[in-house]
């Protein structure tokens, strides 16, 4: 069985051929400046790696030049583009419509543009990925998978904000989360490496990359997560400022003559590790900076690094206790320093770490906390794709939930 994922943004189409059965990538790219000047289509097919110049005037031209390649005679790995059998969209929000993964037809899709208000940047483009496969693959079946649907398991008090009730009931201004498919999928894969059910197991799952969250999973069940009404909300990121006194924005918009796009900018694309740092948003060159002796850069280490110390005591707190703490994501899965700054001197809350067992582990799983831990620590990559096509194929099965 062929899984076609399809993560489609504002001017890219990141995609992978998965090989269900034995859960291999068969083909994988990105098709990117879509719409701009020197757009191009990066494959990966086997080990060969390519790229094809070629102008890609929309999403629908994206999709067509990817599905030539993937049916090309030479450097194709399918003879008709009817050999996959089924198609998994990333969709960034389903609001409090959805909490699984759902079959797509026009009545869904039509919900998914009135969700166009929580999430403008995001939905629209998804929308348009979906619209655009479908005209060339009429007939597949093709699922939404939603980053938000993990995060529907929490409660009312964990999700609402302290604000006039109306707001939520008129706007539904609420926390939604985000990262959930990657929180589901790590945690999932962190239960069998204890080789116990998820739902007996307490989870702090810890996606840290340039877009940063935690998640509280408590018996396979997301009960709390950073990231809120916005992917702003929660942890320190790459350029995102994460949680901030909330009467900032109105008094950075009046002492500075700012309107609200100019302050948006300044926390989304301005802030974060990039803006304390003043270095870059890579956390790479920022600890390089740091280890030449910027004392910008290591404060923004710092301040990275507290932030999810907090989060962890915190859910440690509300869940009464943790089994297993995960990393991943780039940061979560190579960066070293950051790992050891979170996890030093913790043994009072049951997370002993081994730091030669750290030091050793970059990019693949591995096992940071000591034998006799009573919290295990483990690294493990992330991989939404897979867990796109797994719930792809789930919902074709079963049908849509009720």
């Amino acid at each position: 069985m062929k899984i076609f994922i399809i993560n489609s943004g504002s001017s890219s189409i990141k995609f992978q051929l998965i090989d269900f059965e034995n859960k291999s990538v068969i083909a994988k790219g990105l098709c990117e400046r879509i719409g701009l000047e020197n757009s191009r289509l990066n494959f990966t097919i086997g080990d060969k790696k390519n790229t094809l110049n070629i102008d890609i005037n929309n999403h629908a031209e994206g999709i067509d030049q990817i599905i030539k390649i993937l049916i090309d005679p030479e450097k194709g790995v399918l003879k008709d583009k009817n050999e996959i059998d089924a198609v998994g969209h990333r969709v960034v929000h389903a609001g409090e419509n959805y909490s699984k993964t759902v079959l797509i037809d026009e009545e869904k899709i039509k919900i998914f543009k009135e969700l166009i208000p929580l999430a403008p940047l995001h939905n629209p483009p998804n929308i348009i990925g979906i619209e655009a496969t479908m005209k060339h693959l009429p007939g597949i079946p093709m699922a939404a998978v939603f980053d938000t649907a993990f995060h529907q398991s929490m409660p009312d008090y964990a999700f609402m904000y302290p604000l006039p009730y109306e707001l939520y009931e008129k706007q539904k201004i609420r926390r939604y989360g985000f990262h959930g498919t990657s929180h589901f999928f790590v945690a999932k894969e962190g239960a069998k490496k204890m080789g116990k059910p998820m739902n007996e197991l307490k989870i702090i799952t810890c996606h840290l990359g340039n877009g940063s969250s935690m998640a509280a999973v408590e018996n396979g069940r997301s009960i709390d997560t950073s990231m809120g009404f916005t992917p702003l909300e929660g942890l320190m990121m790459g350029t995102r400022c994460g949680d901030i006194d909330p009467a900032i924005p109105l008094f950075i918009q009046n002492s500075q003559s700012c309107n609200s796009e100019e302050v948006n900018m300044t926390f989304n694309r301005m802030s974060g590790i990039l803006g304390i740092s003043g270095v870059s948003s890579d956390m790479r060159d920022v600890e390089q900076a740091a280890a030449e002796g910027n004392e910008r850069a290591e404060l923004a280490i710092k301040m990275f690094s507290y932030r999810i110390r907090k989060y962890i005591g915190a859910y440690i707190a509300v869940m009464n206790g943790v089994d297993l703490i995960v990393f991943t994501a780039g940061i979560g899965e190579r960066d070293i320093i950051v790992r050891d700054r979170v996890l030093s001197d913790m043994d009072f809350l049951g997370i002993i770490f081994d730091k030669q067992k750290n030091s050793d582990v970059f990019g693949k799983f591995g096992e940071i906390s000591a034998p006799n831990s009573p919290v295990k620590v483990m690294v493990i990559p992330t991989n939404e794709e897979l867990e796109i096509a797994e719930q792809t194929v789930e919902v074709i099965k079963n049908g849509n939930p009720e």
